[in-house]
């Protein structure tokens, strides 16, 4: 009887062999280029929807500001509207007259003082230190002068003194000082008390004149010592400016002259 031969399955057969490992690729030598068929192929890529927005947002906005800004330069200017300023406005009606009369009046003198100062005559000669030319003086100046410095200054700063000036000299046997102060706009009260202060009888020397000389044949002393002097004065006020004369003699003075320098001195004020 004839048998087929038997199969063994592959329960009890031996096992396959191991695959062998893939051949090592052939390197390529320094300065080949691999084949085509070796080179792997690349991806192509794919915009992105992020960076193509924002390019487009960027583009539009310039090309849409270009434009505007073509419009309307081409444009005829549009006029700014005119500036109004409402213009200050006064109630009508008469000022109060007690107003007014209290108002202070503008300066009756002013500028340099020292041009409306008379000279000192030819033939004179200087007083000592004084100013022989007409020249400011300070308010201590002039209360130095006055034998009674501390109050004559306190009441000359009292009194609202803005400024003088002086001119001094000697002729024969008497010493003039003639001087022109000034005080503040509101003191024409406190000049016009000055220039009465100490005077008792006045003599007019001008038609015109707010004030008057005098002399006396009694003598008096200069300040701090024995010797004695004649005096001679005159004074007048013209607006805030106090005139004032002063003569000293070694004897009684003669009136007519002080008379004749008040009245030459007047005369440079009106």
């Amino acid at each position: 009887m004839t048998t087929e031969p038997v199969v063994p399955s592959p329960v009890d057969g031996p096992p396959p062999p191991p695959a062998a490992p893939p051949a090592p690729e052939s390197a390529t030598e320094p300065g080949t280029e691999p084949a085509a068929d070796q080179v792997p192929a690349r991806r192509p890529r794919r915009p992105r929807p992020v960076l193509l927005l924002v390019s487009g947002l960027v583009l539009g906005t310039a090309a849409g500001g270009g434009i505007g800004y073509a419009v309307q330069a081409g444009r005829p200017p549009t006029p700014l509207p005119p500036v109004q300023v409402a213009l200050p406005t006064y109630p009508a009606g008469v000022q109060d007259p007690a107003a007014a009369a209290s108002t202070p009046s503008p300066l009756a003198i002013d500028g340099d003082l020292r041009k409306l100062l008379i000279t000192a005559p030819s033939g004179s000669k200087a007083w000592d230190d004084y100013p022989d030319t007409p020249s400011w003086i300070t308010v201590g100046e002039r209360a130095d002068t006055s034998g009674k410095a501390a109050s004559v200054f306190g009441e000359l700063n009292r009194s609202g003194f803005r400024r003088a000036v002086e001119v001094d000299w000697q002729q024969g046997d008497m010493s003039v000082r003639v001087s022109l102060v000034q005080f503040g706009p509101d003191s024409a009260a406190e000049v016009e008390k000055a220039a009465k202060r100490g005077i008792t009888r006045l003599q007019p020397f001008a038609d015109n004149a707010n004030g008057g000389y005098e002399v006396s044949d009694k003598p008096a002393y200069w300040a701090e010592t024995t010797e004695q002097y004649y005096p001679g004065i005159a004074v007048a006020q013209r607006g805030t400016v106090l005139m004032e004369i002063k003569v000293f003699g070694t004897k009684p003075v003669d009136a007519e002259f002080v008379k004749g320098l008040a009245k030459q001195q007047w005369e440079r004020l009106v």
